[in-house]
C-alpha cells in the first residue's frame, strides 16, 4: 500500500511538471506572437509617420526629397536623379526626421517620381509614376492605386515601405539581409521595383501566388499632396 502511495505521488508529480513545462511552452508562445504583433504595428506606425514627414517636407521645401545618400547615411542625396530607378533607395530620414528603420532593424525603401523632387512643381504638366497593385485569391492582380497609364492623377508620386522581418532588407550597418531559397515572387518585385508595387495581406505559405510575403507599404496620395502644397502656396 505504501508502495502504490510513493507510486501515485511521484506519477502526480511528473503530471504536475509536464502540465507547468506545456503551459510554459504554450505561454512562450503567445508572448513571441504578441511581441511580433507589436513589431508589426509599431512598423506600420513608423511608416505612416514617415508619409506625413513626406508632405510636411514637400509644404516646406514644395518639393518631395530624393533618396538618402545611402542605407548608413540618413541625409538626402545632392544628386538629382533623371529616372525611376535613380530615385528609388532609402528613405532619407535625417532629412526627413523621422526613423531610420523597421522593428527589424531594416532602413525604410523608398521610390519617388524624379519630377516631384524638383522645384516649381508644373501641377499641370508632371505625372506621378507609382502604382501599386495586389492579388486577388486566383493570383491575378488589380490596382489598389494607378493604372496602366498613369495618366492625369492617377498614381502616386512616392512609396515607403518595410521589407519585414523575412526575406531582403538591409540593416542599418548596411549589411543586407538575403532572400534564401524561398518562393516570395512579389517580395523579388518589390526588392527591384521603382515605379511598379505590391501590396497583400502577410504569409509565410509560399505555395499561394506571388509567394511569401510579409512586405509593407504606404504610398502618398497624389490629390492629398497637390491639395496641400496649393494651400500652401507651394504650388505653379
Amino acid at each position: 500500500m505504501h508502495a502504490n502511495k510513493q507510486r501515485g505521488a511521484a506519477l502526480l508529480l511528473l503530471v504536475t511538471v509536464l502540465a507547468l513545462g506545456a503551459a510554459t511552452l504554450l505561454m512562450t508562445g503567445f508572448s513571441a506572437q504578441v511581441m511580433e504583433q507589436r513589431r508589426v504595428e509599431q512598423t506600420q506606425l513608423t511608416l505612416a509617420q514617415s508619409r506625413d514627414a513626406l508632405m510636411g517636407f514637400a509644404l516646406q521645401h514644395g518639393r518631395l526629397p530624393r533618396p538618402a545618400m545611402s542605407a548608413q547615411d540618413g541625409r538626402e542625396s545632392a544628386q538629382p536623379c533623371a529616372s525611376d530607378a535613380d530615385c528609388s533607395g532609402f528613405l532619407p530620414w535625417v532629412a526627413l526626421g523621422v526613423e531610420a528603420a523597421d522593428s527589424w532593424g531594416h532602413v525604410l525603401r523608398y521610390s519617388v517620381t524624379p519630377a516631384f523632387t524638383q522645384t516649381p512643381i508644373q501641377r499641370n504638366e508632371v505625372l506621378a509614376s507609382k502604382t501599386i497593385q495586389t492579388r486577388h485569391t486566383d493570383g491575378s492582380v488589380r490596382y489598389v492605386y494607378g493604372d496602366d497609364l498613369c495618366g492625369r492623377g492617377a498614381c502616386s508620386p512616392a512609396v515607403i515601405f518595410s521589407t519585414g522581418k523575412h526575406n531582403f532588407g538591409t540593416s542599418v550597418q548596411g549589411v543586407k539581409q538575403r532572400s534564401g531559397n524561398v518562393e516570395n515572387a512579389d517580395e523579388r518585385s518589390n526588392d527591384q521595383a521603382a515605379q511598379h508595387f505590391i501590396v497583400r495581406q502577410a504569409t509565410v505559405n509560399s505555395a499561394l501566388p506571388g509567394g511569401a510575403f510579409d512586405d509593407m507599404l504606404v504610398y502618398v496620395p497624389l490629390s492629398t499632396l497637390l491639395t496641400r502644397m496649393v494651400f500652401a502656396d507651394k504650388l505653379d
